[in-house]
């Protein structure tokens, strides 16, 4: 039989309420009924309906997260910073996984809606025409994590990505290389197509470079699609002598392509990427990346949002943090 708060004030002799502010951690509760109280509850095991105090009090203490894809390592530290400061503020959090599809993510945010969750972190490849719509439509607040919205409707935390891939492709152009790859995910992808192949191509074009449509790829975030990527620029007549990764799985990818040919990092060829997961440490040799703080973008995105749930102060709902290039040993 499921234990019920009227179990417990019955079974200590006090009023519903007062095991109420107990459990809600009211202190406007003698110490000695608080005890007695406390002891009940450890005795009948009884667990509080967060269901039911959340239609009482209009608040499930709960925020639905989605992020594109749970399976990749890009994506864990981001849920750690985002766990870690729900923890501290008493929110559970929903975690799921959206698989980098427009019409999932719509229906999970649908779906976190209807289980009447106080609030939603989202990180997205891009906010569609229809993901917008289902977000305007939103009764909880929302903040995007290291995702792009063209109207800054929403609150939402990331960094300079055009200035980070300018300095990450002269990084690599101040070496003396002419023909530099950009290969990333989805061009299509806004923070890809507007901020980081932008930065790539300015660096190109201040350098007096010429820009080689033939050295700009577009495959999937994978460590398969990098090896991938590698043969296909290797064929071409004047293959690329450095490579701008968008990020770290894609660059071990191009790494281990170039390895596999007899070809030596960065001797031969240097490799940057734009990440900095930990993976750029374990590969050999360790990557030198644009450092992209995941923990700090989820861990932040969860702070503005508990203001919002909260009604709090809100200085800046749109929170730039800054990035650095950490050197390693992919590039000279």
């Amino acid at each position: 039989m499921t234990i019920t708060i009227y179990d417990v004030a019955r079974e200590a002799n006090v009023s519903m309420a007062t095991v109420s502010r107990v459990v809600n951690g009211n202190q406007n509760v003698k110490p000695a009924t608080r005890q007695k109280v406390l002891a009940v509850i450890e005795r009948l095991d009884y667990r509080p309906n967060a269901v039911a105090r959340g239609l009482a009090s209009k608040k499930t203490k709960t925020v639905g997260v989605i992020i594109p894809d749970i399976s990749n390592v890009f994506y864990a530290e981001l849920v750690r910073g985002i766990e870690d400061i729900a923890t501290m503020y008493r929110y559970n959090i929903i975690l799921t996984n959206s698989d980098q599809q427009e019409d999932k993510e719509v229906q999970l945010l649908s779906t976190l809606f209807s289980k009447q969750v106080d609030g939603v972190v989202m990180m997205s490849d891009q906010v569609t025409k229809d993901m917008f719509k289902e977000m305007e439509r939103s009764q909880v607040p929302i903040v995007l994590a290291g995702t792009i919205e063209a109207t800054n409707s929403f609150p939402s935390v990331n960094i300079e990505y055009h200035e980070a891939a300018v300095d990450a492709a002269n990084r690599l152009l101040q070496n003396g290389h002419k023909r530099v790859a950009f290969v990333s995910g989805s061009i299509s992808s806004a923070i890809n197509q507007l901020f980081k192949l932008s930065g790539y191509k300015e660096a190109l074009e201040k350098a007096n470079i010429e820009i080689d449509s033939d050295l700009i790829v577009g495959i999937d975030n994978t460590y398969d699609d990098g090896l991938l990527a590698w043969k296909k620029l290797r064929e071409l007549e004047n293959p690329p002598t450095a490579f701008f990764a968008g990020n770290d799985e894609i660059a071990i990818g191009l790494i281990h392509g170039a390895q596999d040919n007899g070809f030596r990092v960065p001797e031969d060829i240097e490799v940057i990427s734009f990440e900095n997961s930990k993976l750029a440490r374990m590969v050999r040799p360790q990557l030198t990346s644009v450092v992209l703080p995941l923990y700090d973008i989820g861990a932040v995105s969860m702070r503005l949002l508990t203001k919002f749930m909260n009604k709090e102060k809100i200085d800046e709902q749109t929170v730039i943090l800054p990035y650095r290039i950490e050197e390693r040993d992919s590039v000279k």
